[in-house]
């Protein structure tokens, strides 16, 4: 998994995107685990929005983040 992710190209535009947009981190910690993103709903709504990163940097829409979000129906108590 670690050298395969050099040689996918998707994570090296990825790189340069966050690189020219001024992203720098701290380059700490394993750095080869990828993430996601969970909207979870309250009760009994569950996964209202769910990402699951493919490769590195690939990132989540936030148009669809907020168009989750606003599904959201306060729970009753």
């Amino acid at each position: 998994m670690i050298m395969s992710g050099f040689f996918r190209l998707g994570v090296w535009q990825n790189f340069f995107r966050a690189w020219k947009s001024g992203y720098s981190g701290n380059l700490e910690g394993e750095g080869f685990t990828l993430g996601g993103v969970y909207v979870i709903g309250a009760g009994r709504q569950g996964v209202l929005l769910e990402h699951r990163e493919k490769e590195f940097g690939d990132k989540v829409s936030l148009p669809s983040v907020l168009e989750a979000a606003e599904k959201i129906k306060p729970q009753a108590s």
